[in-house]
């Protein structure tokens, strides 16, 4: 039970690091704070716009963690899925001509596998009950 808790802890502390970065990069460039769009290159907006969203899924994800709740699953559960769908369009706007950054791809793929690993830790710590006899 003690090593539950401290999987559930180490992950809410990595996913709060990750999702509040997020926060703050997505919505640097969305609101252009301290001039980071110009730095950003030809950014995509409808992907800044999917992270910052998936960094307040991210952050509910933490209190899910930090509460031991079944619906962390639930969260996470979207915030792949809304990453899989806005990766397989960004993908197809790529395929069409659309002007974007190479590192964009990597980013979204970093993105996908880890949000996919808090989830799959959620599902397995959290959402799966053992069932003892």
């Amino acid at each position: 039970m003690k090593t539950k808790k401290i999987i559930n802890t180490i992950s809410a502390i990595i996913l709060g690091v990750f999702g509040l970065l997020t926060l703050f990069l997505s919505s640097a460039v969305i609101f252009d704070w301290f001039g980071i769009r110009a730095k950003e290159g030809n950014y995509v907006l409808f992907i800044v716009w999917t992270n910052f969203i998936c960094s307040i899924l991210y952050l509910f994800a933490v209190y899910g963690f930090i509460k031991n709740a079944k619906w962390t699953f639930g969260v996470l559960l979207t915030a792949s899925t809304l990453l899989i769908f806005t990766f397989t369009a960004f993908l197809l706007y790529i395929n069409n001509g659309g002007i974007h950054e190479a590192k964009t791809i990597g980013a979204m793929i970093f993105r996908i596998s880890l949000t996919l690993i808090f989830m799959l830790l959620a599902y397995f710590k959290l959402k799966h009950k053992s069932v003892s006899y």
